[in-house]
């Protein structure tokens, strides 16, 4: 809290008591100084002492009126909930004063919390922001400078980790593909679930779920966790091409589907506060939203994000709430950054932040002892490594941003908040301190030997990758794409009509014309032949119209011209695999492990195909390599279990699915699976059980049938009997064979 200022005490007069202030009387009695002889001040130091009286009373007056400090009361064991808003500007909630929207609960959580008015992200994509926001790094010092290429290395403390070893319970529950674990970003977590489509080998093209989905999961996390303090991150994906919300919130804003994204968003945001207030857990818990990124819709011709470095995708809301702890409708106006979010939450929770952290706590500024903007670095590599253009690294400062790139920008955000006027030919000494200021920066943020970000991406993840908006991908600079000035790549600004066809050709496929998407893709591959990301989107079109033959031609000419490359291997071998191909796709996909061992698409397909053709040793060990890179994946989980039960290995696959069962408690399918494998290594008792669990939640023929069956091997043949008999008054839903086979052996068994 601030300290208060203390006025000097007032020299005491001879009986210890302060004379009080206050002007001398004009007449004075009979027995004043002068009526008694005794000599009284001159005129001129009368007024002197007059003046040195108002003085007083106007500091007085000062230090008695200035209002208080906002009151901050940290907290050793408040809980913490994060909410991650994927591509949500912070003009288009109500709070930050957008118009014509409809986000009340957020508005009410920024109106008894801390709203930051001028908050920004690093970098305008969900990997590398997420990445930033969970370790108070920027990009430079994460090493994650893209979405689907990098990971965040193990030796990046995160808040998770932070809050982890401070005795905290922690989950997340995320909506894409984009932040899934093979990424590092669930570092930290004791559950992550980003299982988007569950008991399918790959995830699926689409990998947004929708936010009730991530709430339901959250809210069974909720009503299952008894311990506190617990530290949970929500992230909802919603406002993220293609814009689709759900009834009514379609219809109410059919002329702008993004706001009715925001506004569903906001009311499963609100359902998040009623189950906090319903478990009475707002009193003592710090709620946090933050958006990761903007979106251009349209602006200076980007329509979605992550090609510019404008404030239309980088400017986003943040809030903090904590009843008791923070002050209501308070606002702060400086400028700060998503870096700022951990060291902040840590900070109210009494927690140090990890060594080397560049962001700052940003207390001091809600209790207003601090009031300058914070200086933001950012950065995109997106141009780069998706079309082969020039990046774009940049410095915000005061009130300028400096943008580096082949055509250097130069803004006056205080009176050009639309960034429409470039100032760089007319502010050179302002342009020269920031650009050194930024080298500065980027220096500084480096940490001397830590592991590179970069991994590899795969097909699959290039395709789910594509489907999200972030349209290939490429490991250097596309050959045959020309260059800018003095050997440069070009600048993406020289570069918009080429962006609105790749944007064009997305919304074409979106609308289900694959016909026009694959014409403009065609054009695409024609101006970048170098460029994986343009055989790799020509094919996914040609796949969605079901050419195959057409969708096979395109990766092999790719591959012809770019031998080995990866994304393209990857792409392959699951076109064969979608096929029936098994061993062209097996080859493939094999090549392609020998450039990147980690690769959980190749990994699985490999391991599924050995399995399959009855190679289960070899099999196995691929799918122990899968779930070493990522080991809460529920398919692999589950075919890793059925090949060691199937190899033999009972005990083994015991050890796998009681894991599961305990992770996922509601699913009667792994309930079933442990039934069985408790049954065939002759562990009857416990066998029954699993049975006899799955049928307390309601009928069940299938686990009455297996019930019977267990009774029978554990010799208890007049509960077998009536299981069967149970089974066979209402076998709805099950194979006339299975329905045969129950009626005879119940004949054996009464024949005993």
């Amino acid at each position: 809290m601030a300290k208060r200022k203390h006025q000097k005490p007032r020299r005491p007069n001879r009986t210890g008591v302060s004379k009080p202030a206050g002007p001398r009387p004009e007449a004075r009695p009979a027995g004043s100084a002068r009526a008694s002889g005794r000599k009284g001040p001159s005129p001129k130091a009368a007024r002197g002492g007059v003046a040195i009286l108002l003085v007083i009373a106007a500091a007085a007056a000062f230090f008695l009126l200035r209002p208080k400090a906002p009151a901050v009361t940290r907290g050793d064991r408040l809980n913490v909930l994060l909410v991650t808003l994927d591509t949500t500007r912070a003009d288009h909630l109500g709070c930050y004063g957008g118009t014509g929207v409809k986000t009340p609960n957020l508005d009410a959580l920024a109106a008894n919390g801390v709203r930051f008015a001028n908050a920004y992200a690093p970098v305008p994509l969900t990997l590398p922001s997420h990445a930033s926001i969970m370790t108070g790094l920027n990009p430079v010092a994460t090493g994650v400078h893209n979405n689907g290429t990098y990971e965040l290395s193990e030796d990046r403390t995160t808040l998770a980790e932070a809050l982890k070893a401070g005795g905290y319970k922690t989950a997340a529950f995320v909506a894409s593909f984009s932040v899934d674990s093979r990424f590092g970003i669930a570092q930290g977590f004791d559950q992550y679930d980003d299982n988007f489509q569950e008991g399918s080998p790959f995830k699926a093209a689409n990998a947004e779920r929708k936010a009730e989905q991530v709430y339901n999961l959250f809210s069974d996390w909720m009503d299952g966790t008894e311990t506190e303090p617990f530290f949970c991150w929500v992230h909802f994906f919603d406002p993220h091409i293609p814009y689709n919300p759900p009834s009514p919130y379609r219809e109410e804003f059919s002329d702008r589907p993004y706001d009715g994204e925001i506004a569903y968003m906001d009311y499963v945001f609100g359902r998040i506060m009623a189950k906090l207030r319903d478990r009475r857990l707002l009193g003592r818990t710090v709620i946090v939203v933050a958006g990761d990124h903007g979106e251009g819709l349209g602006a200076k011709g980007e329509w979605g994000h992550g090609v510019f470095l404008y404030d239309e995708t980088l400017r986003v809301p943040l809030i903090f709430s904590a009843a008791g702890h923070l002050p209501p409708g308070a606002v702060v106006a400086p400028r700060v950054r998503l870096i700022d979010l951990m060291p902040t939450v840590l900070d109210l929770v009494n927690r140090p932040s990890p060594e080397g952290t560049q962001g700052v706590s940003l207390l001091p500024y809600v209790q207003k002892k601090k009031r300058a903007d914070l200086d933001a670095y950012i950065e995109t590599y997106y141009p780069r490594e998706n079309f082969g253009w020039a990046p774009f690294t940049g410095l915000i400062s005061k009130s300028w941003k400096y943008i580096r790139a082949p055509k250097e920008e130069l803004y006056d955000l205080g009176r050009d908040p639309g960034e429409e006027d470039n100032r760089f030919a007319g502010e050179a000494q302002i342009a020269r301190e920031l650009r050194d200021g930024l080298d500065r920066t980027v220096k500084d943020s480096l940490v001397p030997g830590a592991a590179s970000g970069r991994r590899t991406l795969t097909s699959e993840e290039e395709s789910r990758l594509r489907s999200l908006g972030y349209v290939g991908f490429t490991d250097k600079p596309a050959e045959g794409t020309g260059t800018g000035a003095g050997g440069l790549e070009p600048d993406p600004k020289d570069k918009r009509e080429e962006l609105k066809m790749v944007q064009d050709a997305e919304k074409a496929e979106l609308d289900g014309d694959f016909a026009a998407a694959a014409a403009l893709d065609e054009k695409m591959l024609a101006l970048r032949p170098f460029s994986a990301s343009s055989y790799i989107n020509l094919a996914l079109v040609q796949a969605r119209m079901k050419n195959m033959e057409a969708t096979v031609a395109t990766l092999k000419l790719g591959l012809e011209r770019i031998p080995g490359n990866e994304m393209l291997l990857f792409r392959l071998g699951y076109t064969y695999l979608v096929e029936g191909r098994t061993q062209e796709a097996f080859e493939i996909m094999s090549e392609a492990l020998k450039r990147n061992p980690k690769s959980i698409d190749a990994l699985t397909a490999v391991a599924v195909i050995l399995d399959n053709t009855g190679r289960k040793r070899e099999a196995s060990a691929y799918f122990e390599q899968g779930l070493a890179a990522e080991p809460e994946n529920k398919f692999l989980r589950t075919a890793y279990a059925a090949n060691l039960a199937s190899s033999g290995r009972l005990e083994d696959a015991i050890v796998v699915l009681e894991k599961l069962v305990k992770d996922y408690p509601k699913e009667i399918g792994f309930i079933r699976q442990l039934g069985i494998a408790y049954g065939m290594n002759r562990n009857f008792d416990k066998s029954i059980a699993c049975f006899q669990q799955i049928l307390a939640g309601g009928p069940n023929p299938d686990a009455l049938y297996n019930l019977a069956l267990a009774y029978r091997e554990k010799g208890d043949v007049a509960a077998a009997i009536r299981c069967l008999e149970q089974y066979l008054q209402a076998p709805q839903g099950e194979p006339e064979e299975k329905i045969a086979g129950a009626r005879g052996e119940l004949e054996r068994l009464k024949r005993r």
